[in-house]
């Protein structure tokens, strides 16, 4: 297990450096789907560390919010963030006549990082925890 985790923490590091690129390269609709990624390949290895998984990204959501959201392991703030981030990538993905703004995105991307480096913490707390 420790092995998918580890694999799902380095997806998360390379999607948000993919991010930043892409950002900077004014490709924000795929910025903006590397930027939620990011966020949920870091959720998914945390809940991997309580053997947890859902198949549809509705169920990883929920699954982060009960565990550790509610129970003050992660910021409200962040846990309503990765919730958003979720709807802008739907939007932007699947949606029609979406603008994003440069602005926005660059603001996404900073909390993005904010949001990876307190679930990094999280994530070795609770590592350390279970050994």
């Amino acid at each position: 297990m420790n092995e998918l985790i580890s694999y799902r923490r380095k997806r998360a590091k390379e999607a948000l450096e993919d991010a930043e690129r892409l950002v900077n390269a004014g490709s924000l609709f795929s910025a903006v789907n590397r930027i939620y990624y990011s966020m949920f390949y870091e959720v998914t290895a945390l809940l991997l560390i309580k053997n947890l998984s859902a198949s549809r990204h509705s169920g990883i959501r929920s699954l982060f919010n009960k565990k550790y959201v509610k129970t003050g392991k992660v910021r409200i703030e962040m846990g309503k963030f990765f919730a958003r981030m979720f709807e802008f990538r739907q939007k932007g993905d699947y949606g029609d006549f979406v603008e994003f703004e440069e602005k926005k995105v660059k603001e996404w991307l900073d909390t993005e990082k904010v949001f990876i480096e307190e679930l990094e913490m999280v994530i070795k707390t609770e590592l350390f925890s279970a050994n």
